[in-house]
């Protein structure tokens, strides 16, 4: 028999244990805990060492939650790693796309949010399940993903799939507004996106501080925004992607 391999990320360690037990009680799954993103990421690293693969990730959407009281939350890039650290359930999702894509991964979720199941499949999740739900339907979602099918409460479709469009469409126009830059203010741009300032930009580009400021209020001009960080976002949006520092020093 083909046994599953499933990991359970959960904070709160009698609903991870629990529902480990619960898992444990089927013949085709074998079942492990973890109460963190950093212990989730060490189980799964250990098993691909043993040649023990893990088949799918239930992550908690409100891991870390207690621990960021008063903290902003980690951003998290579609279809890239985690920034600022693996906190938070969905931040973990995108940590493993990275890093082991070939793991499934479902969200277990207490409340139906639109949004952040939208965040959690462009993070790479295949599922979004609410905590509550019976124990044949989260075995169904588990086997379904590895059959590479999308799992969601019907209650969601609708505004999982308007977040999904609008996410594009912004992508879209992000795109649009980068496409209209020349070479050298997408090159000014990338240093942007690398966080340089106009000293260090001139300095990289070997150009004056004053034709930088330049083509930096150009970039601004041209993207529509009215700062720095905000056309760092657009361009991060449009998938525009820092310079390579290294390669410069």
């Amino acid at each position: 028999m083909v046994r599953i391999r499933v990991l359970v990320v959960d904070d709160h360690r009698i609903f991870a244990e629990s529902l480990a037990a619960a898992l444990a009680a089927e013949p085709d799954v074998d079942v492990s805990a973890a109460g963190s993103g950093p212990a989730a990421l060490r189980c799964l690293d250990r098993g691909a060492a043993e040649g023990r693969r893990f088949d799918v990730l239930l992550v908690d959407a409100d891991l870390g939650a207690a621990s960021m009281q008063g903290m902003r939350p980690p951003t998290v890039v579609p279809d890239g790693p985690a920034q600022e650290g693996l906190v938070d359930g969905i931040s973990l999702v995108a940590g493993v796309r990275s890093g082991q894509p070939a793991v499934r991964t479902v969200v277990l979720a207490e409340r139906d949010d639109p949004r952040r199941a939208a965040l959690a499949l462009q993070a790479g999740a295949s599922g979004w399940v609410a905590k509550d739900c019976s124990l044949s339907r989260l075995l169904t979602v588990i086997r379904g993903v590895l059959r590479d099918e999308t799992h969601l409460p019907p209650a969601l479709l609708t505004g999982v799939l308007r977040e999904l469009t609008a996410a594009r469409k912004h992508r879209t126009e992000s795109e649009r507004l980068v496409e209209s830059l020349t070479p050298r203010e997408r090159e000014v741009l990338r240093c942007m996106v690398a966080g340089l300032g106009r000293k260090a930009v001139a300095e990289r580009l070997f150009l004056s501080p004053h034709t930088v400021r330049t083509h930096m209020q150009n970039v601004l001009g041209k993207l529509g925004v009215h700062s720095t960080l905000a056309a760092v976002a657009l361009a991060r949006r449009a998938g525009v992607g820092p310079v390579d520092l290294e390669a410069a020093s």
